[in-house]
């Protein structure tokens, strides 16, 4: 099962594309959103130095039916808006796709993150082109290998990286075990012992998942 990072091209019939374009450097978060075919909801999380210019130019989008305000607190803001506007998420709709909440949307584009089938995630791109909406895959990567990265402890990433980019693995090798415990301020004895249990999960995790009989 694929798990996809795309970034969206914001239509321009979509109010939030020149809200997020004029105010480039504010980031909106949708903290969940309600997309029918002709209309959509959404909660917005607003951060920036320019809120109350951001509301007022919200409130006077054509295709915003309704704002509501529902929580401020100095450069933050919670707030609900209603819209004509042909929605964004309608092609996830159409293709039964939920994306990941919240996302961002910066500067006219959108990050959507989604976990589906690669059927699915095959008609969601026929859909985004039917709606003309231009996108960018960023990654796709299957949901099982995102097991190695549940494998170590952030200690045992820093320790391996460190290792890995010193030439500490290289062949022929560029740093010894002394470099790499120098490099990190710890023993010798206590950066071997980290290496070795990293290097024991990643292999265990590598023989069961091609060796059957492990």
């Amino acid at each position: 099962m694929p798990r996809a990072k795309l970034s969206i091209s914001l239509p321009s019939d979509v109010w939030i594309r020149d809200l997020s374009t004029s105010y480039d450097a504010t980031t909106f978060e949708v903290v969940t959103a309600l997309a029918g075919e002709d209309a959509g909801i959404a909660l917005l999380r607003i951060e920036s130095a320019e809120l109350l210019d951001i509301l007022a130019d919200v409130r006077g989008q054509p295709d915003v039916v309704d704002v509501d305000l529902l929580w401020k607190r100095e450069r933050t803001a919670l707030v609900q808006v209603e819209t004509t506007s042909p929605p964004l998420l309608f092609p996830l709709w159409q293709a039964g796709v939920p994306v990941e909440l919240p996302f961002t949307v910066l500067a006219g584009r959108a990050t959507w993150e989604l976990t589906t089938s690669s059927d699915r995630l095959s008609e969601l791109g026929k859909h985004l082109n039917e709606a003309s909406i231009e996108y960018d895959i960023e990654s796709i990567v299957e949901i099982g290998s995102l097991e190695a990265d549940r494998l170590l402890t952030p200690r045992q990433h820093e320790v391996l990286a460190v290792a890995i980019n010193g030439g500490y693995y290289a062949v022929p090798r560029e740093a010894t075990l002394t470099d790499v415990a120098e490099t990190l301020g710890v023993s010798k004895s206590t950066c071997s012992d980290i290496l070795h249990r990293s290097e024991s999960s990643i292999i265990t995790w590598f023989a069961a998942e091609e060796f059957t009989q492990f």
